[in-house]
This record gives structure tokens, sequence and C-alpha cells, in this order.
């Protein structure tokens, strides 16, 4: 998406007419025109040259965000794109307008209608009819903006509210001037009465009250609308300004846009991080909380990898660069932010359908009006009141406002949590989910087998974990990395004779005798293994768990089981999300026992076990009917599943910001952050629903009070100031979802929920296809743990024909599924190529 500065828009009618006609050039294929950021996000292959003429041929101005800036300086790290530049503008003009308008006022009201003391001259009504025309003209000149936009606007054949502005302030003041005429004749026939009559009729005032007020809601507007952008501001001004690069031995201070990757930089204790790297030399610990949200320090050493703005608490160390500019983690933040608030939500649409023909209509509305009152029997002075009422009462902004200054807020609040919206709809998306399905490796689970059980048998738990790991340490098995880590600080024993079988365990020797180490199945039929530890160890696998037993000298010294366990938070995040009424589904290549086990711990509604990924794809698509579908993964195994969905949700992708299937990142590694958007996203259409229903509600009470129709004569002054008051009420309105907590659960309700049998249907029909005709099962010896299974289940996908694979150590058997027919021996070689044996095909 390349995105544009638009100046001169004023309202809901401008951003509507640019967006038209940059949607017509040919090559555009989308447009979203922000008024909060006077911004405009387009795709499509029309080059920018085209896009600027369409933009200026609407009277209009456009340029390319960044195109005067060298890249290694790019507007991603420029928060003077953001920076406030209509307030003081606007102040400039009200410091100015406010005196003068205060003498008109005096004058015109105090003296000529209060009696309030003014030299004599003042009380020749000419006189002072020709000084407040002088007072008024000051005024509408210092705010001449109105005038020449308005009409502009109005040339160009799309009128926008300076247009309404313009017309209410000039037909006040023209009217205002026939008087003055008229009364000049009068007092020149020396016709008194006349002149008193015409005197009353002056709207001097009003023509110029119009347009201060006007100018006194733009300026409110404009600081609120500069506060809903704090968050992106500052993560603007994080980004550091210097880096220190180590060259020829030295340190030398250089700015941030000279670093390249490969550059070797050094921090301080107590330095911003310049770019992303990787530490070569020394440990620190290091504060991420400008990036996830998480203000505990993260422990890192050589090998580890470091984000820009991030803060080095503890250590000097020494870093590679490996992206600088656009491309660290911090500038893709940015990038997303600023993004999402450059597209549109689709409750936008309704707003903007009505915005479109709003300024036409109010136009319309004022006409018939004044043409009403005035076949009414009413006099001409009271029916132009009323047709200027109603132009100046109108307000489209606060329309125009309604969606993108939630939209802003929302994603900002979301960023300082560690969740990034990728589009608007993405964040209205979010709060519509019914169904979310989940990967299970990674995203419920922590990812890494870590050892939960120890079962000593005729020892302590330190001694049967020493001898487990002096034989372990010796393995590069995932597994036996787990009992290894498991082991860390005790002193562990030199074993000899080390040797690994595959498929069944390992195997060594030990204060001269043989040390064992495997499966249960390995261990029994050296005829270790009593029927009560066989039981528990049978239990354990029923758990999701692998049971490792060992023996020491023809003795069965104890058991460790080793899994991938749930990640702490995961059955919270799963309660949390039924408390939300949503559904929950989870989706693993795992074999079915392994999921079954880690769906009862997290509290998963519903399982889909023995998936591939494009399998998920496919369970998503049957899950659509239902409801609003969610996915939830880790890896870019879950791309295409993300894809199909209606959002797709990447969770721990703290150091890529920029995954494509994704709209929703959750910067760390926590499922209930999945809940903390979702329940953000809910807050933020709520206080969407509140905008659109106070514009919508202020026009339809207000327009009808402004002609009239309850009986009230509303002075057009009165209608300025309400209009100037309705778009700072939706900013103000937004700026409460700063206040928004996403991680409390306490205020949930349920959404709109599904049946519970309909998903339950749909499970169990994906489940029977996951199972269906062209299969073969493989006797497969020496599968030991979900490690093997992978090895074997990746083995027999690499062959021709293969649809899908499920191993299981368990009954140790291999099922797969067929595209096309394939012959056994294939299958067989496939296997044993891994170091497993085939005892038969089925």
């Amino acid at each position: 998406m390349e995105q544009y500065n638009v100046t001169g828009m004023s309202c809901a009618a401008c951003s509507s007419r640019v967006e038209k006609a940059v949607s017509g050039v040919p090559g555009v294929t989308a447009c979203a025109v922000s008024l909060l950021t006077n911004s405009m996000g387009v795709e499509g292959t029309a080059s920018p040259d085209d896009i600027i003429r369409a933009v200026e041929a609407t009277g209009y101005g456009a340029s390319l965000k960044g195109a005067k800036k060298e890249a290694a300086s790019a507007s991603w790290a420029d928060a003077e794109a953001l920076k406030d530049h209509e307030t003081p503008k606007l102040k400039r003009r009200l410091m100015l307008s406010v005196p003068i308008l205060l003498l008109l006022m005096y004058f015109s009201m105090g003296h000529g209608m209060w009696g309030w003391p003014a030299p004599k001259a003042f009380d020749n009504l000419v006189f002072l009819g020709l000084f407040e025309l002088l007072l008024a003209v000051i005024v509408m000149i210092i705010n001449q903006k109105f005038f020449t936009s308005g009409f502009s606007s109005l040339f160009h054949g799309a009128p926008n509210m300076d247009t309404l502005v313009a017309l209410g302030s000039s037909a006040s003041f023209i009217y205002s001037l026939a008087e003055l005429f008229l009364m000049i004749l009068a007092q020149g026939e020396g016709d008194h009465g006349a002149v008193m009559k015409y005197g009353m009729n002056l709207y001097f005032e009003s023509a110029a009250m119009i347009p201060t007020l006007i100018t006194v809601g733009k300026m409110l507007e404009a600081m609120s609308k500069g506060r809903t952008t704090d968050a992106l501001k500052g993560l603007m001004k994080l980004a550091p300004k210097t880096a220190v690069l180590l060259r020829d031995g030295a340190e030398t201070e250089i700015g941030i846009e000279e670093v390249r990757a490969g550059d070797i930089f050094a921090v301080r204790p107590g330095e911003q991080i310049p770019v992303d790297g990787v530490i070569v030399k020394g440990m620190t610990s290091v504060n991420e909380s400008a990036l996830t949200g998480e203000s505990i320090p993260v422990d890192k050493a050589e090998g580890d990898p470091v984000s820009a703005a991030t803060m080095n608490q503890q250590g000097y160390i020494q870093c590679r660069a490996t992206r600088v500019g656009e491309d660290t983690t911090l500038a893709q933040i940015i990038k997303t932010v600023s993004d999402a608030a450059a597209t549109k939500a689709p409750l936008a649409r309704i707003a903007d359908k009505v915005s479109g023909i709003f300024v036409p209509a109010v136009i319309g509305i004022a006409a018939l009006t004044l043409i009403g009152w005035l076949i009414a029997g009413k006099p001409f002075a009271f029916a132009i009141a009323r047709g200027i009422s109603v132009l100046v009462i109108s307000c489209p902004c606060a329309l125009a406002l309604a969606t993108p200054v939630a939209i802003m807020v929302g994603s900002g609040v979301g960023a300082k949590t560690g969740v990034l919206y990728k589009t608007a709809a993405a964040l209205e998306g979010a709060g519509r989910t019914q169904i979310i399905a989940l990967d299970k490796t990674g995203t419920v689970t922590e990812g890494q087998p870590k050892v939960t059980d120890v079962v000593p048998v005729g020892m302590d738990r330190e001694a049967l974990l020493t001898l487990a790991a002096s034989l372990e340490k010796n393995s590069e098995h995932p597994l036996a990395k787990a009992v290894t880590a498991e082991a860390e600080g005790l002193a562990l024993c030199e074993v000899s004779g080390f040797e690994a079988l595959p498929g069944h365990g390992l195997r060594a020797r030990l204060d001269g005798k043989e040390l064992l180490g495997g499966s249960l199945k390995f261990l029994a039929s050296k005829g270790l293994v009593s029927e009560a530890v066989a039981n528990q160890a049978n239990a354990l696998a029923e758990a999701g768990k692998t049971p490792l037993l060992f023996a020491h000298g023809g003795k069965l010294i104890g058991l460790i089981a080793v899994a991938d366990p749930i990640k702490q938070d995961s059955a919270q995040a799963i309660r949390e999300l039924r408390g939300m009424g949503i559904q929950t589904v989870l989706l693993t290549g795992d074999n079915a026992r392994t999921a079954q086990a880690i769906s009862r711990q997290a509290g998963v509604d519903q399982v889909v076990a023995g998936v591939l990924p494009e399998g998920k794809a496919e369970v998503i698509r049957q899950l659509k009917p239902l409801g609003k579908v969610a996915m939830v993964g880790d890896g870019i195994n879950d791309a295409p599943a993300m894809t199909e969905a209606d959002n797709g949700v990447d969770i721990g992708a703290c150091t890529d910001v920029a995954i494509d299937a994704a709209d929703i990142v959750v910067m760390k590694s926590r499922l209930t952050d999945v809940t903390a958007a979702i329940r953000l996203s809910r807050a933020t259409i709520r206080n969407i629903h509140q905008n659109l229903f106070w514009a919508f509600f202020y026009n339809a009470i207000c327009i009808p009070l402004a002609m009239g129709l309850y009986g009230i004569e509303m002075k057009p002054m009165y209608g300025a100031a309400a209009m100037a008051l309705s778009s700072f009420f939706v900013c103000m309105n937004a700026l409460r979802l700063n206040l928004v907590n996403p991680h409390d659960a306490g205020h949930d309700r349920k959404g709109k929920s599904i049946p519970a049998e309909a998903l339950s249907e749909i499970v169990a029909a994906a489940t029977k296809k996951e199972e269906i005709t062209m299969k073969k099962t493989l006797k497969v010896e020496g599968m030991m743990c979900s490690h093997c299974e992978a090895r074997v289940k990746k083995a027999l996908e690499a062959v021709a024909g293969v649809e899908s694979a499920v191993a299981d150590h368990n009954s140790g058997t291999a099922t797969v599924t067929l595209s096309a027919p394939v012959e056994d021996d294939a299958l067989r070689a496939a296997v044993e190529a891994q170091d497993y044996k085939v005892l038969g095909v089925e």
C-alpha cells in the first residue's frame, strides 16, 4: 500500500470526493482516505503522478509520503507527518477573531438591544450598521479559508462543510447588507420608522459569529484528533537517533540513518538498542516493553536477537546489525498501525454513503425551509434566519470522524499492549469472532519438550535425574535435551560404551554396569518393568506425554515423562473465550491421543487431529458458514488456514510483524493476548456505535430544530455553536478507549454464539473426512515419542501420491492417505531410511 498526504480536506464530503476520484484512476484496485490523519492509502499499479493529478483535479493537494526524504531517513521515523499543524493556525485565527467579535457583539446586541453605553455617534442606526459591517468584514477576512475552500468546492461540484459555513455566513452578510442599504434610503427619506424596522433585521454579528464559532470547534476537534494519534507518535519517538559503531577497534557515534546491515555496534547499560541485530559479544538483560508491553526484562546472551528501541539494562554488549531503517521491528509496528489508520472499517461504509450526499441534501433542505416559511406567510427575515440556521447547524464531520478516531485510538492501545491490527477491518472483525481455531504446537503448548513427571524407583529424584541425564547428554534427540535441561546444576557422570538404539532407546555403561534408557516397550522386552510401572507409563501416555524408562545394573530405577506442556495461560485464555461466547477448535497434525490430552488440559471445545496445513484450511472453510472464524497460529505451516479464516492471528511474532497471512499480530507468545485483542476490538466497536448514534441523532434532532419545526426560533449563531461542539464530542468519546484495559475480563459479555451441536457436526464431518478411502497402515517398529512420529510423518508425506500421514508411537503404526496408488515398497523404503523398521503394510 502506497500512502499519500492529502491537503485541503475539511469534512466527510471532501474525503469522499477524493476517494471517488482516485478509485476511478486506471490501475487503482483499492483506495481509502482518512480525514483523521489527512492521508490516503492506495493499492494497485497506478503511478503516483496519475494519482496526484486525480486528487488535484478535485481541488485538493496530494504528495507521496516520504517522497522528499532519503531512503535511510524514511518517513516511518518522522513524527513530523503526524505533528498537529492545524491547531496553532486555528489559535492564531481565533485570537484575532474573538476581540473583534466581542466588540461587534457589544455594539450590535449590548448597545443596540440592551442600551449599554457607547459614543453618541452609535445612536445613529445607520452609523451603527456601517460599523458592524466593517467589523464583520474583518472577521470574515481573518477566517477566509472557509469561504475560499467552501466556494471552491461548490464550483467543483463537490460542496463540503466549509460550503455550509460559507453559505450561512455569506447569506447573513448579504441579507444584512441589503437591509443596510434600505436603512440608508429610508433615512434619506426621513422615514425613521422604516430605519428602526430595518435596523432590527441586521445579522452582521451572525455573519461574524458563524465562522468564529466554527473555528473554535475546528480547534477543539484538531486538538482531540491530535491526541488520538498519541500512541503512534509515541512509537515514532522511541526510534533512536544515533548508534555507536565499532570501526577499526574504535567506537564512533553516527546518525541512525548511516547504519547498514552487517555493521557491529556497541550498547552500554541504560542505552537504547539502535537497530535490530544479534549479540556477538557480552550478555545482558533487555527491557522489551516498548515493543511487547512486557515490563519484565529478558536475559540475552551471544547469538540472541535484539530489537531497536528496546533498553539495555545491565551489561555492555556488541551486536551485528541485521535489520535497519524501515526493516526493523519498530518500523514494522509503526507501519502496521499507520496502515490500519489509512484503511476503512466496514462500519464506516454507512457513514461514507450518507456523507457523500449530506452537504447537497442540507443545502436543499435550507432552500426548502426558506421557501416553505415564505409560502406560510412568514417575513423574509424570519425565513432567511431559519435557512441559515439549517446550513450552520448541520455537521457532516461528526459522521466522518465517528469511525476513524475510534480505530486510531483502538489501534494505538493495541500497539501499547503488544497487539497489532493490520487493517481497520481486522480491528472490527476480531470483535465479531464466534469460532477460534487454534494450532497446537507453539500456540496452545510451549513448543518445546519439557520434563513433566519424575518417578524414581528405589532412589530419590535427584539420583534418578543424575543417572538419566548422564546417559541422555550424549544424544541429540529433543527428548534427551529435555531430560538434560531438567538436570541442569547436577553433577553428571561420564559413561562409556554409549550406543543409540534407533527406535528403542540408549545404552551405555556406568561403574561397570549397564545403563539403559528408552520406551516402555524396550525396557519391558528386557523384563525390567512391573505391572504397576507399566500401568503408570500407560496412564502418562494417555495424558499425551512420552514416558522414558531407565534401568541400571539390571534394575528399573524410575521413569521420566516428557511432553510439550500447555502454556501457563492457555487454560485461562480458553475460559475467557468461553466467557465471551466464543467456541474453540484445536487443529493439529498430531495423533488423536495427544490432541485429546492437550484439549482436556486446556479446555478446548472440539478437536480435529492428524490434519495437514491444507486440511486445516479445509476445516476453516467448513466452519465459516456457522459464523465468523479466526485462526490462531505461530508458523508458516498455519498460513493457508490463516488466509482462509475471516481473521488470521499470528502469536509470538516478537521480531517479525510483517507476516502476510496474519490480519492481527500478537507480539508476545501468550494466548491471553488473543482474548485481549478480541476484548479491545469489542470495546472499539461499541465506541464506534456510540459515535455513529450521536452523529445521526445530532443531525436528526438539530436540523428540524433549526428549521423551526418545534416552534423554536433558533438564531444562526446558536446553530454554529452546536455544530462546533458536535465533532469535539465524537473525538473526546473515542479518547475514552485509552481507559480500556484489554486484559480485564471482568466486564466480558457473551456475544452472538453458535449452537454447540452445529459445531460438533462440522468437526465430526471433518474428522471423518480425514479417515477416507485410499489408506494404508504401516506397522512401524522403533517409534518412541512425538518427535519420532514427526520424522516418520515427514518421510511418508515426501512420497509422491501420499496426501497425508499420521504416525502414532503408542500403537506403532503410521497411517497414510493416498491421492494416487503408491507401492508398499516405496512407503517401506521412506520409513526405513529414517532408521525405523517396517514390520508390515496393510
